[in-house]
């Protein structure tokens, strides 16, 4: 009974973290960038020209922005999901010094 409990309680810890972390970023929750998983396929033409793409996967992008709301431009510009990238609390200090 434990192992079924786990695994019906595992799929909604995800789904509950991703969701404070995408309603905190709506928020106004300040990150170095923003983390779009599954973007559509026109959401980099549709962004402003101050927004830049960090990194990029087929199934995601990371982009960065000087300019103010980040956030409110990534969704105006056809993004479903926003969520926080590049906390310092996210990468484990021996990775960013390369050990």
């Amino acid at each position: 009974m434990t192992i079924r409990r786990l695994l019906i309680a595992l799929p909604i810890l995800f789904v509950g973290w991703i969701a404070t972390l995408a309603v905190v970023m709506r928020a106004g929750g300040e990150a170095p960038a923003a983390f779009v998983p599954f973007p559509p396929a026109s959401l980099i033409a549709n962004l402003p020209a101050d927004v830049a793409v960090t990194g990029r996967s087929p199934i995601s992008l990371t982009l960065r922005s000087g300019g103010a709301d980040l956030t409110a431009q990534i969704y105006d510009a056809g993004a479903w999901l926003v969520l926080p990238a590049g906390l310092e609390a996210c990468i484990p200090n021996f990775l960013r010094e390369g050990a």
